[in-house]
């Protein structure tokens, strides 16, 4: 070796395992670490002084749906400028492969409404790239497009199914003894190309992510035997892992089938990643018996890891293309179809009755997932009413309950009221909510066998901004709070996180490891806007998505390549396609 290719100095080495910090230097040489501590042996073609800066492993983002939005932004921004250097795609059961070709515009339209990725970004943005039927066929695609991180990918499994047994097939009942053969079949050709596992959504009849035309997505209802035929699949290979979205089971009386769980685990004695760690801002009961669900799981030979909701994000939203509430019946019908459908349905006097009984009476569709849709509804401020000047003086900065107070009506018919005066445009912010740092923190505090993350990044890009929950992590519950140690911050944020989902040889600093390495000052370390993403119009289409950029970070290195200076994108993507966790 005459010299290295970059040389860190003066930094303080947080590696990830949990080692206490300690200032030190880290050589790079092609793309890998080097060297860790002591003197320089060699010169370095390129030195970064990280005087008063912590230097760490890269952040894994196991959560994500960027799979359109890796094809026109390879750094998978938000998450991308917020120190993350992996993510993991094809999450919930959500994906384009495989799929028929006559099939593409319909899995977009999927993805449109379920994970609110806008139709216009993906027929400019990703469907002039789409080259692939089989998973094998889209690897090597994704394999062959510029990256700005690393990429690991499920199953979607919703997409296998539709692929084997046909949309309305999949939809209404269990698969055949030759189907599920045949899914077998392709799950282990996924695997052998390099897929890392498969992923599911379920979430019952009443998804509170449901499809284009309002049903359940396909794996809402699957049958739990055909959940077990494709974990019979990483049982017999001895390899893979499962990620699970399941706030409800198959029966809409059992809020949560922790049993299925249990059994899941037992038939493919492979990691499951389970979403989400239920967190109440007042009962740390809530919390801790997941965890305690989650150790006696452990104890009994069965690889589950709980994923942590820990960002704090605010919602703001507009009913043209708002879809988290579709756990209400009502609310799914009424945002469900064209503009021109969703206006006539919100005026349609029944409708209207049957979402303010819903809401009145069933509010328990709501307060599970509070901070996820926004806060109670009588409690949104109307932010913004685009082009109706001679209403804004009326209604902005006002909550529907007082503006329901002064005008004598029901807060709903006020909200969808407003709403229809422009179009469905009328902007709404949710309530704040009021966190309980002790109850975040203590879902990693308290257990060896959780995660955080859940940034949802990718999705519903025009009402939070989950992707910033790194920077959030790291200063709230590390730097303001000291609720969080710096080295088990890291060590949850890559090291376990790469455990869990498969990703080899990452997630730490150690000599030979590849060089994904944050040079950061905690200090500085910021997210702007702090509460709610600003609206900005840098998706392909001429499509919007609210952002919350990072500051603090001033190093970014994937693959020993800087991809992000103090915030500025250095254009390169030295990202790989982890097949089967490597590379």
């Amino acid at each position: 070796m005459t010299s290295y290719d970059v040389h860190i100095k003066g930094g303080t080495i947080v590696d990830g395992t949990r080692v206490p910090r300690y200032k030190g230097d880290l050589w790079i040489k092609d793309g890998r670490i080097a060297k860790i501590g002591g003197r320089a042996d060699h010169t370095s073609e390129r030195e970064v002084d990280a005087t008063g800066c912590i230097v760490a492993p890269g952040a894994i983002d196991l959560h994500t749906h960027y799979d359109a939005q890796v094809r026109w932004d390879p750094w998978c921004t938000i998450s991308g400028w917020h120190g993350v250097t992996s993510v993991v795609l094809g999450n919930c059961g959500f994906g384009f492969a495989p799929c028929k070709p006559d099939f593409r515009d319909r899995s977009m339209l999927t993805m449109t409404r379920t994970e609110a990725i806008p139709y216009e970004s993906m027929v400019q943005g990703f469907l002039p790239k789409w080259d692939w039927e089989t998973i094998p066929e889209y690897l090597d695609s994704l394999e062959g497009a510029p990256l700005g991180v690393n990429v690991l990918q499920y199953m979607p499994t919703a997409s296998l199914m539709t692929y084997v047994m046909g949309l309305d097939a999949a939809k209404s009942r269990p698969a055949t003894k030759a189907e599920r053969e045949e899914m077998q079949r392709l799950l282990h050709e996924g695997m052998d190309a390099g897929l890392c596992g498969f992923s599911i959504q379920r979430l019952g009849p009443n998804s509170t992510q449901a499809d284009f035309d309002g049903t359940p997505m396909v794996t809402d209802t699957m049958c739990d035997d055909d959940i077990f035929a494709l974990a019979e699949v990483l049982r017999q290979r001895d390899e893979g892992f499962i990620q699970l979205t399941q706030a409800t089971s198959a029966n809409p009386n059992d809020p949560e089938d922790l049993d299925f769980k249990l059994r899941l685990a037992e038939v493919a004695l492979r990691p499951i990643i389970d979403n989400v760690v239920p967190v109440s801002q007042k009962n740390p009961r809530t919390h801790q018996e997941r965890l305690e669900w989650l150790a006696k799981a452990q104890s009994g030979g069965l690889r589950i890891f709980g994923q942590g909701g820990t960002i704090r994000t605010g919602f703001a939203f507009s009913l043209d293309n708002w879809n988290l509430y579709d756990s209400s019946p009502a609310w799914r019908e009424a945002t469900t179809g064209t503009l021109e459908e969703k206006i006539r349905k919100m005026k349609d006097p029944a409708i209207r009755e049957a979402i303010k009984r819903e809401t009145d009476t069933a509010n328990t569709l709501f307060t599970q997932t509070q901070i996820a849709v926004g806060g109670p509804a009588h409690r949104l401020v109307v932010q913004h009413i685009a082009g109706r000047p001679d209403l804004c003086d009326k209604y902005e900065g006002k909550s529907l309950s007082q503006i329901a107070e002064e005008e004598g009506k029901h807060y709903l018919d006020v909200m969808l009221d407003v709403s229809l005066e422009t179009d469905l445009k009328t902007e709404f912010l949710g309530e704040g909510p009021t966190y309980n740092v002790d109850h975040m923190a203590g879902v990693y505090n308290e257990s060896p066998y959780t995660i955080p993350g859940v940034s949802d990044g990718g999705a519903h890009t025009k009402f939070f901004t989950g992707g910033a929950w790194t920077t959030d992590l790291l200063t709230w519950m590390v730097r303001d709070t000291g609720k969080l140690s710096l080295e088990e911050a890291h060590y949850r944020m890559s090291a376990l996180a790469a455990h869990a989902a498969g990703f080899k040889d990452r997630g730490v600093l150690r000599e030979g490891a590849p060089a994904d390495v944050l040079v950061y000052d905690l200090d500085e370390l910021d997210i702007s806007p702090a509460w709610i993403g600003e609206p900005v119009f840098d998706l392909p289409g001429g499509e919007w998505r609210r952002v919350q950029h990072a500051a603090g970070y001033h190093h970014i290195f994937v693959n020993g390549v800087e991809t992000f200076t103090d915030g500025d994108c250095s254009n390169e993507t030295p990202g790989k396609l982890l097949r089967h966790g490597k590379g």
